[in-house]
């Protein structure tokens, strides 16, 4: 039975909405939402190991710190870059070959070079598979939010795209406990074996990385087109219809381009305000605690390399606690974003969340100083930052007609990144140049990071500016 099998009329609202689905909407649901889980846990695979993976490949515990960073902050940008050229290729690919088939290439590719990241010998190699990662995880999210939102019935379409969204948190958390364990392993020396044969923790994480390309079996086997994208496909080639995936068109002018441009501009500030601001909270909670975790264990009486493991063990269970508290409020945020925008709408649901956001970074980073602030601090963050992203998954495939949907929506979602892959390399201008000073001779090492981090909240008010221009969808039909 295919996706022409019908739910009865539509009795229920909110999310009770979604008890109306059939067997074969919970299917596409199913496999569109583990595809964006597999992609979040690969991307945050990549946010955690970063420090790690490249101080090791930069001399180990001999690294300079700025060497470091420096790399980091590239292997960051040149990640985005690669997002945003796959999303550009394979969003205009989803709409010309269609969402399964583009599904399933993109898990292809950036399960694979997840997996060989492992393999890289230097920061140069381990940058150019970041590249290639991102291409895949770029084209991922519009093949899969047009999939969902053409095969669900409108009275549940923003809450399945919403929890889709959604459930990319257990995707990062999934990441986060992967990281700690394996962490904690090495640290204890059960991975020595491993290790004996080149392989350290970080190599193992990106090696588990591969395991989303056995989703593709599942998708391959039973996954249909959605009925409105083979209508659109069969009128193109039977000379009726417009063409589809056309940048041509979608650049032509009219509500179609504005569209693109506005929703561009809307996205972006979400992508710069977590890639360039929130996913560095995990370096902010090593900077700010790597002193503490210094005197702890010299109260233990801890010296030499008892005391350096103990450090390094604190490390990396702050860092993965970090994520785990961004990724639990991110969960809440995004799910939280479809309620708000089908009572009030899209676009002062936005303008809330645009606020919230700004706010909850700015706490972040001006006044984390505790473990217990980690926690709440980072769940708050989560909530408000990630809930922008849960309103992209909702809102961007409403803007565009079905033989442009994954070619406006996943321009929308990732072009930005272009210009948002120097948000990762302002921050660490900003630290290293501009708010250098501020560590008072490396007395204060988190104050030109909380200083960098505060400055870059600006970026929200973008979002505010761009929310006039654009449509309230609520209530209303997909655009054809």
């Amino acid at each position: 039975m295919g996706n022409t099998d019908t739910p009865p009329a539509p009795t229920r609202t909110g999310w009770a909405s979604l008890r109306d689905l059939n067997s074969y909407q919970w299917f596409v649901f199913a496999v569109a939402a583990i595809a964006w889980m597999a992609d979040c846990m690969d991307q945050q695979l990549f946010n955690l190991a970063r420090q790690t993976s490249l101080t090791d490949l930069l001399g180990g515990p001999t690294a300079e710190k700025a060497a470091v960073t420096f790399w980091a902050t590239t292997a960051t940008s040149v990640f985005l870059i690669g997002w945003a050229t796959g999303g550009l290729v394979f969003g205009m690919y989803g709409d010309r070959i269609g969402r399964v088939k583009t599904l399933t290439y993109t898990i292809l590719l950036y399960s694979i070079f997840t997996g060989l990241s492992a393999l890289s010998q230097g920061p140069v190699d381990y940058c150019a598979y970041r590249f290639l990662t991102g291409l895949g995880v770029g084209g991922v999210f519009a093949a899969a939010v047009a999939l969902l939102a053409e095969t669900m019935p409108s009275h549940a379409r923003p809450f399945t795209l919403g929890l889709m969204q959604a459930l990319s948190a257990v995707g990062n958390c999934t990441a986060a406990l992967l990281f700690i364990t394996l962490g904690l392993l090495e640290l204890n020396g059960h991975l020595d074996a491993l290790k004996g044969v080149g392989l350290s923790a970080w190599r193992v994480l990106f090696l588990i990385g591969i395991a989303p390309a056995v989703l593709v079996v599942f998708i391959q086997r039973r996954l249909q087109e959605p009925e409105s994208w083979r209508a659109a496909k069969a009128a193109a080639d039977a000379g009726t219809g417009k063409k589809l995936g056309s940048y041509g068109d979608l650049f032509g002018g009219g509500w179609v381009t504005r569209h693109a441009l506005l929703g561009m501009l809307l996205a972006f500030v979400g992508v710069v305000g977590l890639w360039g601001i929130a996913f560095f909270s995990v370096d902010l909670t090593q900077r700010i605690f790597t002193a503490t975790f210094s005197a702890e264990a010299a109260a233990q009486g801890l010296s030499g390399k008892p005391a350096d493991d103990y450090i390094a063990g604190q490390r990396v269970i702050w860092a993965g606690v970090t994520s785990l508290a961004i990724n639990v409020g991110a969960f809440f945020g995004m799910s939280g974003f479809s309620w708000l925008a089908t009572r009030i709408g899209r676009r002062p649901a936005f303008a809330l969340t645009l606020l919230a956001a700004a706010g909850s970074v700015a706490l972040v980073f001006t006044q984390m100083q505790t473990r217990t602030d980690i926690i709440w601090m980072n769940v708050l963050m989560g909530v408000c930052m990630l809930a922008l992203f849960g309103g992209y998954a909702v809102y961007l495939p409403e803007l565009f007609p079905t033989r442009l949907r994954a070619t406006g929506t996943s321009f929308c979602y990732n072009v930005g990144r272009f210009i948002a892959a120097s948000g990762p390399l302002l921050l660490g201008y900003l630290t290293t140049t501009v708010f250098a000073a501020a560590s008072e001779g490396g007395a204060y090492p988190d104050r030109p990071f909380r200083y960098a981090g505060l400055a870059m909240c600006s970026i929200f008010a973008l979002g505010l500016v761009v929310l006039p221009f654009l449509p309230e969808t609520k209530d209303k039909p997909l655009p054809e």
